[in-house]
């Protein structure tokens, strides 16, 4: 039931106390504001309608005859043109310096729709007419791949952005670190042990059959029970000459092919022998 004019309206009452603290949507200065202020000022750039966001007129245009869905090889300038005009006048009153070029743009496709609207010039069945929109469609067909193959790339993983590079520090302090044997250590070592060979040769000459392939496994199975072995102590009970040749020949074999390391902690330093360190 509606009250009659003459009767006046009884105020809403306010809630107080935990009631009005619900009640309110905002707070000043940490106490409940109940109704807006008469005083309030709002300034005029604080409400704003956002428009898409384009990167220049290329893109608007494109944006608008894929949204009307236009054959981009045969533009109907009359409604392209209207339409971007529309958004340019939008732009212009916001940001001047941003409309300059879209109105370079809206000067163009004016230009073209004038064209289109003049008549064509008689030409013999040879020639062709030029289209006044060719250069346009060209620069839309062009900017359209530029687009898409930017946002290709920018769908590859990217470092720092979509992953990571692993990175591992390590203590060097505690690596050791052995320098490389010095060929005239490693010659004057070898001649000590050829002395040391002559000293138990025999003077009988026979003939007797050598392997180095075995030499080679005797150095391994001795290198497999200790850590280090010494240069001179891996020829030990070899016996004569031509056995100790055998030895060293299997010897450097094994260095060759990475499978031992001859290594020597300071120049001038007694020469060790041990198996290659391989990684895990």
């Amino acid at each position: 039931m509606l009250p009659d004019q003459g009767t006046a309206l009884a105020p809403v009452p306010q809630p107080a106390g935990a009631d009005a603290a619900i009640a309110s949507t905002a707070r000043l200065y940490g106490e409940p504001l109940l109704r807006m202020p008469s005083d309030l000022y709002i300034p005029p750039d604080a409400l704003e309608i956002f428009l898409d966001a384009f990167e220049g007129p290329l893109d608007l245009l494109l944006y608008l005859i894929r949204k009307q869905n236009f054959n981009i090889l045969d533009i109907p300038m009359a409604q392209l043109t209207l339409q971007y005009l529309k958004y340019v006048e939008q732009i212009r009153l916001h940001n001047l310096e941003l409309a300059a070029e879209y109105l370079l743009m809206a000067a163009m496709l004016i230009e073209i729709k004038s064209r289109m609207l003049l008549p064509q010039r008689s030409a013999g069945p040879e020639l062709e007419v030029d289209d006044p929109r060719a250069e346009l469609v060209r620069r839309l067909l062009e900017y359209e791949q530029i687009k898409v193959a930017a946002r290709e790339l920018n769908a590859l993983p990217q470092l720092e952005r979509d992953f990571l590079r692993p990175e591992l520090f390590i203590e060097q302090s505690n690596i050791t670190v052995w320098p490389h044997v010095d060929p005239g250590d490693l010659q004057r070592a070898w001649l000590d042990v050829m002395k040391r060979a002559t000293l138990v040769q025999h003077h009988r000459i026979s003939r007797q059959e050598l392997s180095v392939r075995e030499h080679m496994t005797a150095i391994l199975r001795r290198l497999q029970s200790t850590r280090f072995v010494e240069f001179s102590e891996l020829f030990e009970g070899q016996g004569g000459v031509p056995i100790v040749v055998v030895h060293f020949v299997a010897m450097l074999e094994l260095a060759k092919e990475t499978l031992i390391e001859i290594t020597q902690a300071e120049p001038f330093a007694p020469i060790y022998v041990r198996l290659a360190y391989s990684p895990v």
